[in-house]
């Protein structure tokens, strides 16, 4: 983690429901001696909207809006995770919760970090580029800083690569 004279000070954890414990382990287990941490969560705040667009477009305009309390249901969710997130991390650490599109907001947040570690989210079942879901492939062709990529559990073996373009699959 260190590159000729410049050594990794700040680490961004991207936290998420599922994957967080290997992304935190993976920073406790690889970022230098000294680095800071900031646990970083983000909401999506097209939960509520289809909440409440939902709301008025069956029931109207009349009673109360269910979407705030699920803005508050999910600050809460956040709340907790990232509170989980610090206390295995056991170090001091910021937390920043945000809402908005995952993969943006993460890009954004973490354009001055010296470091993002984050999980794979999608295929878990083998090597390849489907192990890669839609936001972690935006992240990591748009980051500004380097990103550590972590499998969330034990990586497939070698046998599950995909096969050469234009080549039969070995269990044909």
């Amino acid at each position: 983690m260190t590159g000729g004279s410049t050594q990794v000070r700040s680490v961004y954890i991207w936290v998420t429901e599922g994957t967080w414990r290997a992304s935190v382990d993976a920073a406790l287990n690889l970022a230098p001696a000294g680095a800071e941490f900031t646990l970083l969560h983000v909401t999506p705040a097209a939960v509520t909207d289809a909440v409440r667009g939902a709301y008025l477009g069956l029931f109207g305009r009349g009673g109360r809006d269910p979407g705030a309390k699920v803005a508050e249901l999910a600050a809460a969710a956040a709340a907790d995770l990232l509170a989980a997130a610090a206390d295995r991390l056991g170090s001091r650490c910021e937390r920043l919760e945000i809402q908005g599109q995952a993969e943006r907001a993460v890009v954004r947040a973490a354009a001055a970090a010296d470091l993002l570690v984050m999980a794979r989210d999608g295929d878990q079942s083998r090597l390849g580029p489907k192990s890669l879901g839609r936001a972690a492939r935006f992240i990591v062709d748009h980051a500004a800083c380097p990103v550590l990529l972590v499998w969330p559990e034990t990586a497939p073996g070698v046998g599950t690569l995909p096969p050469p373009p234009h080549q039969p699959s070995p269990r044909d």
